[in-house]
């Protein structure tokens, strides 16, 4: 055997010939078989599917959720006097007195999410070998987690949007006849619970708001001790929780950095707190939960959906029950806790939905009801700097 002159004589030089790089000039391209040659490769996704969404709701977590009784609550909007109460010696009794009662009513909103799947691909996904996704096991995984995030997002709807059909939001419980005639608030949007707000009388509804008349203003240290310790409290508040942005919550804590004139470790800090069904509960000691920022002593929470002007606006809301009454000044009463429903071919009631299909639904029976509307609060029209 000769190769370019040179005679190959034992199988030494046969292997040194084709096992070397001189060996390796004799092998010439031509059609190689590459991933994207046509019918030899195809990618398998899996069944994992990995959201690219922030679907967290911790407006909805963190509010306490009580069992509906009944949809209207009487409210004490006056005192029966503002002073007086003094009898002379032997001195005739006092004209008698009472109170202002006003009625609030809320009945309870539906929130659904419905989804389907056909019969096909139902089969495709769950039972044959192919790479498919999207059956009712997985879809439902998806859609409870949906149906919780939207109603995230009706708690957080700005206050010149009315709820309709949708949940109540925070945003109109914390509102005030100031607001909406100086933050260009359509007139009667901050009406809520059958409750006008335009009319000077019921000023005992407004929310304490401290906003800019729409203009943003930097976020300082005086507007919200002003708010914490100031309007609140001369309300009769119990602030219970705060909640805001991400982006609010970034300038707050370079608002109180340990680089600038501020403490940091006498208003930002850290508290054990839980999110239960009863809401916020911060307990120490306990071994379970997660640990969260406190301002001025107040677990404060963050949510992507709150509303932005150019900084998301800071909520600080009571959801306590100093009263003992079987209810809490803001929480969620639930008329029907979130249930799953299905029907189609898996369940074997094809001619309910009539079609070979699969379909599945999410339902909550609920609403946000405040009772204590002065104790609530808002700071709005912030910017960082």
């Amino acid at each position: 055997m000769y190769f370019r002159g040179v005679k190959i004589r034992t199988i030494a030089e046969l292997e040194n010939l084709y096992y070397s790089k001189l060996g390796a000039q004799i092998i010439k391209k031509d059609a190689p078989v590459l991933s994207t040659t046509t019918g030899v490769y195809n990618a398998v996704y899996g069944a994992e599917v990995w959201s690219q969404l922030n679907r967290e709701a911790n407006a909805f977590g963190l509010l306490p959720k009580t069992v509906w009784g009944r949809s209207g609550w009487r409210v004490l909007t006056a005192r029966p006097a503002a002073s007086g109460g003094g009898v002379g010696e032997n001195g005739a009794l006092p004209a008698t007195i009472k109170p202002t009662w006003q009625e609030l009513t809320a009945k309870p909103k539906t929130v659904a999410h419905t989804f389907d799947v056909s019969e096909v691909q139902e089969f495709l996904a769950s039972q044959s070998d192919d790479d498919a996704v999207g059956s009712m096991a997985q879809m439902r995984a998806i859609m409870g987690i949906h149906h919780k995030e939207m109603m995230n997002v009706m708690l957080l709807t700005d206050v010149d949007t009315l709820a309709g059909n949708n949940l109540e939001s925070i945003d109109r419980i914390c509102s005030s006849k100031s607001e909406e005639d100086n933050c260009g608030i359509t007139a009667g949007d901050s009406d809520i619970y059958g409750l006008d707000r335009s009319d000077a009388a019921n000023s005992w509804a407004d929310a304490q708001v401290d906003h800019n008349s729409n203009v943003d203003r930097v976020l300082t240290d005086e507007l919200i001790r002003d708010m914490l310790m100031t309007d609140l409290p001369s309300a009769g508040a119990n602030t219970t929780v705060g909640l805001t942005g991400h982006d609010t919550m970034s300038a707050l804590t370079g608002l109180y950095d340990t680089q600038v004139r501020y403490n940091r470790n006498s208003a930002l800090g850290e508290s054990d707190a839980q999110l239960t069904i009863n809401g916020v509960k911060t307990e120490k000691g306990i071994g379970v939960g997660i640990r969260v920022t406190t301002l001025y002593g107040i677990p404060i929470f963050t949510s992507k959906n709150v509303v932005q002007d150019t900084l998301s606006r800071i909520y600080f809301l009571d959801s306590s029950n100093p009263e003992g009454f079987s209810k809490p000044r803001l929480g969620i009463d639930v008329a029907k806790p979130t249930q799953y429903f299905e029907a189609g071919m898996n369940m074997g009631t094809p001619f309910a939905i009539d079609r070979l299909g699969n379909e599945g639904m999410f339902r909550t029976m609920a609403e946000i009801k405040c009772r204590f509307l002065a104790a609530q609060g808002k700071i709005r029209d912030l910017k960082a700097s």
